[in-house]
C-alpha cells in the first residue's frame, strides 16, 4: 500500500474543458482533503465571482465525496473514495457534478474519473475444490473451476492463473464475451487410483498490478472408479427476457444436460457458478430439473443485464457449463424528480427581462421514451422556462415586473414524461418582487431642543429624534447615526449616545452646567438599501443649572493668625458705613441671587445689613453704653431650592482712640483676661520694637546721606563719562510696590503703649497682632 500511495502522489490530473465541462481524473483512496483540481483556474474564472456568484457543488448522489473551497477555488476530497464501492465493475468510474453560481446564473459540468489502484488482491470464493475423478477419464477430460473474484478493473484486474503440481493437471484459460475469464482444470495425464487416491493441487490467481497480488486456493481430487462419459449442455448458451419490477419466483428458463452413463453416473446435477453473491442469490435453479427462477427484485435503473454461469455435473465427477444471459427490460416506473438547484427569493422590480431567477434540474431515471420529459409553467405571468443541455432547466423574467401591480409570484412548474401512462411531478416557487430604494429617511424635525438638569445620572434618557422612509422593507429600515463632531475638544460620543435602531439619545456622562452651558450636535438617519440614502438633523441640548454650589465670601477673609476689625467712630451718623460682604455663587439664574442676613449681633439694634448688597451700616447713632467690642454673624444665602448659605464673622470696634481699640480687641482672638504679668510682657515687647524701628530708621537715614554724598562727588570727577540709563527696580510676583506708612504711638499715663498702623487708601480695616506674634519685626518703607 505504502508503494501504492507513493504512486498516486506522481499521477497526473487531466483537465478537459469544452463548452462548459471540465473533466478530472484522479486515483482512489486519496486521502481526505487532497486536492482534486482547481476550478477556478481551469475555467478561467475570478475568485471573487465565486463568492459573489454563492458558487455550490450539486451532485444528485455524490455530495458527501468533493467539496468546493471557495476561497481558493479548490476541489477537495471529503473522504477516501472507494472506486469498487463507487462502480463495481463499471469502467469507466465517474462522479458527474454540477456547479452552479448566481448573480448572473451559470452552470458547469464537472466529471471527475476515479481511476483504479491495485488495492484488491483475487479472492476465491470458497475455500476449497473438492473434485471426485474416476480413474477411466481419459486425457483432455476438462474440470470447470470457479474463478477467483478482484473488485479491481484494468490490469489492477485479474490476469491469470497457476496450477501447481502439474504432474496430472494443467490449466486452460477462456476469454469470455463480457471480458471475464473462464478457469478449466484440463487432465493431461490419466489418474491411478491404486498409486494415489487424492491428488491436492493449489490453485493461485494473480492480478497485473504493480506490486503484483495474488490469491491461492487449494483443490483436493478424489480419484474415483471409471465414469467415462461427462454431462452435456443441449447448448452453450442460453437467453431469457426479464421485466422490471417482476414478482419473485417469476420463471425465467430451464436449462438441460444429458449425461451417456447408467446409473448413478449418469445422474446429472445443476449448479450456478457465478462468482458474484448478487447474481447467485438474485436467481436459483432446481438442481434436479434445471429450472431457473428469480428469487429477489430487479431494477432496470441498476442492471439492465445479467449473465449467469451454470454447472451440470454427474455422480462421477463429471461436469459440464454453459452461460444464461438475461436482459430486463424497462418499464415507466420512476415520476420524474424537479431538483431546485437555486432559487431568487427575491427580484428587484427594475430587473430586466431575461434575468434568470431560478435553475432547477429534472431527472427521470428511466430510459428511452419513458425518461424523456417535459416541463410547463403556469400561464399569465411574465415568466419563461428555457430548456439547456443535462435536463437543467431556468426560469427567467419574460416581461418587465412591476411591484405594485404583483408584489408576489406563485409559479408552479410541472415536468411529464412520455410514457405509457405518462408520470409527472410539479414544484411550486414563490417569488417575491423586491421595492427599489429610491426615498431618503425624512426626520419630523430638522432642529431638535432638550434641556438636561446638571448632575444627571449616565444612561439617563434626554428624548427621541424620529424619521421614517416612504419605501419599503429593508429600504425603510431607519438606523441613527451619531456624526463625529467635538464638544470642547472632546467627542461628542462621550456627551451623548444615539441608539440605532430607536433613535433613543441618552447622555454618556454626567454633566456640569459650570463648565458646559449647552452643546449641538447632528444625527444621520440612513436607510437600510444597498445603495443607502440619508438626511440629517441638528440637536441642540441645553445644560440646566442646579444649585449645587454655596456661596463663597469673598470679603472680610478671616485667618487663623490675625483678627480683621472694622472701627466705628462714635460719633459716627445714622446709615455710617461700617464694611460691606463680598460673596459669590457659581452657579445661575436665582440659584446665584444672593441675599444677606444679619444672623447674630453684639448689639443688635445698632448695625443692619442690606438684604441685597451686603452693606453694613448703623441704625442709629452710638453711645456710651454701646459696648467697644461688637462681633457679627452675616448669613449669604442664595435663591436655590434647597438654598445653600455661607457664614461669615466681623468685628467691629466702637471707639474713637486706637488705644482702646486695641486694649479691647485683644479678646476678641483669646476670649479671656490677660493678668499683669502678660501686659508688662506686652508693653516691653512694643517698647523694644519701638526702639528698634527708631534705630532702624537712624541707619537708614544716614546710608541716605552718605550714598547722596558719594554720588555728588562721583558726578564731579566723572562729569566726562557717558550716561548711564536707570532702570527701576524688579519685583517679584506677590511682591508690595506701594509705599506703606507706619505709626506708632505710646502713652505716658500708663504701663501699656499702643501700636496704630495706618493703611493706604484710607481704609477702616484694624488688624491686632496676637500676643504671640507681636515680637514679629515691623516693615519698613520700601
Amino acid at each position: 500500500m505504502a508503494l501504492v500511495r507513493r504512486s498516486v502522489l506522481f499521477l497526473t490530473l487531466l483537465v478537459h474543458i469544452a463548452r462548459g465541462q471540465v473533466s478530472y481524473s484522479i486515483p482512489e483512496e486519496m486521502e481526505k482533503g487532497s486536492i482534486v483540481g482547481n476550478i477556478a483556474q481551469d475555467l478561467g474564472l475570478d475568485l471573487q465571482r465565486l463568492k459573489s456568484g454563492k458558487v455550490r457543488i450539486y451532485s444528485r448522489d455524490s455530495t458527501e465525496y468533493i467539496e468546493l473551497n471557495r476561497n481558493t477555488g479548490s476541489l477537495l476530497s471529503r473522504e477516501k473514495m472507494d472506486r469498487e464501492s463507487l462502480c463495481a465493475k463499471t469502467t469507466p468510474c465517474a462522479l458527474h457534478l454540477q456547479m452552479i453560481m448566481e448573480n448572473p446564473m451559470e452552470f458547469y459540468t464537472i466529471t471527475i474519473e476515479i481511476t483504479d489502484i491495485n488495492d484488491n488482491a483475487p479472492s476465491f470464493q470458497r475455500k476449497e475444490f473438492r473434485f471426485e475423478i474416476s480413474e477411466s477419464a481419459a486425457a483432455g477430460a476438462r474440470f470447470l473451476l470457479e474463478g477467483a473474484v478482484d473488485a479491481d478493473v484494468g490490469v489492477n484486474d485479474l490476469q491469470s492463473y497457476s496450477l501447481k503440481p502439474t504432474d496430472n493437471f494443467v490449466l486452460e484459460l477462456h476469454s469470455q464475451s463480457d471480458g471475464d475469464k473462464s478457469v478449466e482444470m484440463v487432465l493431461q495425464r490419466s489418474l491411478d487410483r491404486e498409486k494415489k487416491v487424492v491428488v491436492t493441487l493449489l490453485l493461485t490467481a494473480f492480478d497485473g498490478g504493480d506490486p503484483q497480488l495474488s490469491g491461492t486456493v487449494q483443490i483436493d481430487v478424489t480419484v474415483l472408479d471409471a465414469n467415462d462419459n461427462a454431462p452435456v449442455f443441449t447448448q452453450k448458451v442460453y437467453k431469457a427476457i426479464l421485466t422490471e419490477n417482476a414478482a419473485k419466483g417469476f420463471k425465467l428458463t430451464t436449462v438441460s444436460a444429458t449425461d451417456a452413463d447408467e446409473g448413478s453416473n449418469g445422474h446429472v446435477t445443476y449448479y450456478v457458478a457465478s462468482k458474484d453473491d448478487i447474481v447467485r442469490n438474485m436467481f436459483i435453479i432446481d438442481q434436479h430439473s434445471g429450472e431457473v427462477t428469480l428469487n429477489g427484485f430487479v431494477d432496470f435503473e441498476k442492471a439492465s443485464h445479467y449473465q449467469i454461469d451454470i454447472q451440470a455435473k454427474d455422480q462421477g465427477g463429471l461436469s459440464d457449463s454453459c452461460k444464461l444471459i438475461i436482459d430486463v427490460l424497462d418499464i415507466n416506473d420512476n415520476k420524474p424528480v424537479i431538483s431546485l438547484l437555486s432559487m431568487s427569493n427575491s427580484v428587484s422590480e427594475d430587473s430586466t427581462p431575461g434575468t434568470v431567477v431560478a435553475m432547477m434540474k429534472v431527472d427521470d431515471t428511466d430510459s428511452g421514451v419513458n425518461g424523456q420529459i417535459h416541463c410547463t409553467i403556469n400561464d399569465n405571468i411574465p415568466f419563461a422556462l428555457i430548456s439547456s443541455s443535462s435536463n437543467f432547466i431556468s426560469l427567467r423574467i419574460e416581461q418587465q415586473l412591476d411591484r405594485e401591480r404583483d408584489a408576489e409570484y406563485n409559479i408552479s412548474v410541472t415536468c411529464s414524461d412520455q410514457g405509457v401512462p405518462a408520470l409527472s411531478s410539479s414544484a411550486s416557487l414563490s417569488l417575491q418582487i423586491s421595492d427599489v430604494n429610491d426615498n431618503a429617511p425624512v426626520f419630523e424635525k430638522s432642529y431638535y431642543e432638550a434641556c438636561v438638569v446638571e448632575n444627571n445620572t449616565p444612561g439617563l434618557f434626554i428624548f427621541t429624534v424620529k424619521a421614517s422612509d416612504a419605501d419599503w422593507n429593508q429600504n425603510a429600515r431607519v438606523s441613527y447615526i451619531l456624526e463625529d463632531s467635538t464638544v470642547n475638544g472632546v467627542s461628542v460620543s462621550s456627551y451623548v449616545s444615539v441608539h440605532p435602531d430607536s433613535g433613543l439619545i441618552t447622555a454618556v456622562r454626567s454633566f456640569d452646567y459650570e463648565q458646559l452651558k449647552d452643546f449641538h450636535f447632528r444625527v444621520k438617519a440612513q436607510d437600510g438599501g444597498s445603495l443607502p440614502l440619508s438626511s440629517n438633523a441638528t440637536v441642540k441640548i441645553t445644560i440646566q443649572d442646579q444649585n449645587d454650589n454655596a456661596p463663597h465670601v469673598l470679603y472680610p477673609v478671616l485667618t487663623g493668625a490675625s483678627v480683621v476689625a472694622e472701627i466705628v467712630p462714635r460719633a459716627a451718623d445714622v446709615g455710617y458705613l461700617v464694611t460691606k460682604v463680598v460673596a459669590v455663587d457659581v452657579d445661575s439664574g436665582q440659584n446665584a441671587w444672593l441675599s444677606y442676613k444679619l444672623q447674630k449681633a453684639t448689639g443688635r439694634a445698632l448695625f443692619e445689613v442690606g438684604l441685597q448688597n451686603g452693606e453694613i451700616r448703623t441704625v442709629r447713632q452710638v453711645t456710651d453704653k454701646d459696648a467697644v467690642k461688637q462681633k457679627l454673624t452675616v448669613v449669604v444665602e442664595d435663591k436655590g431650592q434647597p438654598s445653600r448659605s455661607a457664614v461669615v464673622s466681623i468685628n467691629v470696634a466702637v471707639a474713637d482712640s486706637f488705644p482702646e481699640v486695641l486694649s479691647e480687641f485683644t479678646d476678641f482672638t483669646h476670649e479671656k483676661q490677660y493678668n499683669d504679668s502678660l501686659t508688662f510682657y506686652l508693653i516691653l515687647a512694643l517698647t523694644v520694637v519701638s526702639l528698634l524701628f527708631i534705630v532702624s530708621i537712624i541707619l537708614i537715614i544716614s546710608v541716605k546721606i552718605y550714598r547722596w554724598r558719594q554720588n555728588k562727588l562721583l558726578y564731579k570727577s566723572g562729569a566726562n563719562l557717558p550716561v548711564i540709563p536707570y532702570y527701576p527696580p524688579v519685583y517679584a510676583d506677590g511682591t508690595l510696590q506701594h509705599v506703606y506708612n507706619y505709626e506708632l504711638c505710646g502713652t505716658t499715663d500708663s504701663r501699656m503703649s499702643d501700636m496704630k498702623f495706618v493703611r493706604p487708601y484710607s481704609q477702616n480695616t484694624l488688624v491686632s497682632q496676637s500676643p504671640i506674634n507681636k515680637n514679629q519685626s515691623s516693615k519698613y518703607e520700601r
